[in-house]
């Protein structure tokens, strides 16, 4: 990797930021960038960094597509424009679903989530804009991941050998690919940026695809939305580094109402963390893990059965797909 990590220790935020905002405007050079806002960390800071460079040349869009937590686009776009940064909300869902269909292995899914955002909706939306410029959020455990073969981030371009220039039309701009998720959290945190988006758990590129095992159809990702709310909700009093929801391809037998029951299965992961490269399952109380499967067995339509993964990264990774 050509990346040379800034370590959390070694990380001044403040300088940091002056030197990013310096570094954009000299590159696009008064010309005009876009970039895609997840509501994410990295997402966010860069979306930050961007307009503090450009101002109104930089263009930034919300990519709806359909495989967000619940009422996540509009929330994070209503929080950016209360901040001073307008942000175009773009329904993508038709086409993210279309490209993921019929779809199973996890390599597969990412990399068609990765042209479906570049090639098909990034791409007309730059074409249309005449941007050269693509802001976008890679971390330092993104490039490591993929260059290391353990799993492909779907905004990993550059540093695989791909010509952003030749095949989409634009130059990408990496801000973060210094920094692993907490030093992104310290620029978030010196960029006043609020704590629902700098103290908020990972959420993987390729969004809860990522937490589904097997195809990802509209259907599937519902049941995997309700069930991530609901582990958000019990488990953000933890201050765990990340935890998530997870849905099984294969169903279980269950019994409801005396009835065989023949349902869905939901894996719960919650992690302890510094820098997402290692990570060790969190000792939830009994308490918590009874209540989570109460609620996910009632809340959740056709859950059967909840688990809890208690094994270390690695083997394990932190997310599944």
């Amino acid at each position: 990797m050509e990346a040379k990590e800034i370590l959390l220790n070694e990380l001044n935020a403040g300088k940091f930021i002056e030197e990013k905002i310096k570094d954009i405007s000299s590159t696009a050079g008064g010309g005009l960038a876009v970039n895609a806002l997840s509501g994410g960390v990295d997402s966010a800071v860069v979306t930050m960094l961007g307009f503090r460079a450009l101002g109104q040349k930089l263009k930034t869009y919300f990519i709806e597509n359909g495989l967000m937590r619940k009422g996540e686009p509009r929330k994070v776009v209503s929080l950016f424009q209360e901040l001073g940064v307008p942000v175009e909300l773009v329904d993508a869902r038709k086409e993210f679903f279309g490209a993921l269909k019929g779809i199973t292995d996890p390599e597969k899914k990412r990399e068609a989530i990765t042209q479906a955002f570049y090639k098909q909706v990034f791409g007309s939306l730059v074409k249309k804009s005449g941007a050269k410029f693509l802001l976008q959020g890679t971390n330092y455990t993104d490039i490591e991941e993929t260059v290391a073969g353990i799993k492909r981030q779907h905004n990993i371009l550059e540093q695989l050998g791909i010509d952003t220039q030749q095949q989409y039309g634009y130059r990408l701009i990496e801000p973060l690919i210094e920094l692993r998720k907490p030093g992104v959290r310290e620029v978030a945190r010196a960029l006043g940026l609020p704590a629902e988006i700098h103290n908020r758990p990972p959420f993987p590129g390729p969004a809860l695809a990522a937490r589904v095992i097997g195809e990802a159809t509209p259907e599937r990702i519902e049941t995997v939305r309700e069930a991530t709310a609901i582990v958000e909700q019990e488990l953000i009093s933890t201050k765990a580094f990340q935890y998530l929801a997870i849905l099984h391809q294969d169903k279980v037998t269950g019994v409801r109402n005396g009835k065989r029951d023949y349902g869905l299965q939901i894996e719960v992961r919650c992690w302890e963390s510094t820098d997402a490269k290692t990570g060790s399952p969190t000792k939830l109380s009994y308490d918590i893990l009874d209540r989570l499967a109460e609620r996910l067995t009632q809340e959740v339509a056709g859950v059967v059965s909840v688990t809890y993964n208690i094994t270390r990264k690695p083997p394990s990774t932190i997310e599944a797909v």
